[in-house]
């Protein structure tokens, strides 16, 4: 238990590590930010495809196909039906204080949301086993969350938010993971349930991927694709 602990904090904890990072090169340009959220979406790109639906889908056969895909379409339901809640949310705050503080508000609320499953996603990952592919899953989740935690920063200054109230907004959205990823470990004591949770976490890391990451990213394929091979090479050298 003391693992997953450790664990959990590393994975949150590297939301904080990249708000530090954030306050440090706040001067950053809207091309490197797209450069680093396109990296981000690699690494998770190869963690949900590469990392999780192999071990969902070991036990083979019809039926154990079906329980993933289900588990697939659960997971990318699950974030569309969150992200209703905070963009009525943040429709009366544009009522209330304006369209820029809005579009930030959206911005941290659902960063704070997409860690939910990611949390969950790296305890499920780390479920499968003490070591090896459920490692490389958290530190996947990890890696993808330093320039998560950048990107938030500038934003939240942009818009008058004062330095120390932005850092503890950002440590929030870490926090949430830390516990996404206890609730998730716990979830896969239920041995019959692990290649629907794997799935699951699957499709809720694509979903992120490909409704928020890729269109915010703005066609930066090479950092994408530079994410999604560090991860291959990681994953070779450890395992």
């Amino acid at each position: 238990m003391r693992l997953i602990i450790l664990t959990a904090l590393g994975v949150g904890g590297a939301t904080v590590l990249g708000a530090v990072a954030g306050f440090l090169f706040k001067a950053r340009s809207e091309v490197a930010d797209r450069r680093l959220l396109a990296f981000a979406g690699g690494v998770m790109l190869e963690a949900s495809t590469l990392g999780l639906l192999p071990s969902a889908m070991e036990a083979g056969g019809l039926m154990n196909a079906v329980t993933v895909v289900l588990g697939l379409l659960l997971g990318a339901a699950a974030i569309a039906l969150l992200d209703q809640p905070v963009r009525a949310l943040c429709k009366r705050w544009e009522a209330d204080k304006g369209s820029e503080l809005s579009r930030v508000a959206l911005f941290v609320l659902a960063i704070a949301i997409h860690n939910i499953p990611e949390g969950l996603a790296a305890g499920v990952g780390f479920g499968i086993g003490e070591g090896g592919r459920g490692f490389m899953i958290a530190a996947a989740i990890a890696m993808q969350n330093i320039p998560e935690g950048m990107v938030i920063i500038a934003p939240m200054l942009s818009v008058g938010i004062s330095p120390g109230r932005a850092f503890f907004y950002a440590a929030m959205t870490g926090v949430v993971e830390i516990i996404g990823t206890l609730v998730g470990y716990l979830a896969t004591s239920v041995g019959a349930a692990l290649p629907f949770l794997l799935s699951m976490a699957s499709g809720t890391m694509l979903s992120v991927v490909i409704r928020e990451m890729i269109p915010d990213s703005r066609g930066s394929l090479g950092s994408a694709l530079l994410g999604f091979c560090v991860m291959i090479i990681i994953e070779g050298l450890v395992g």
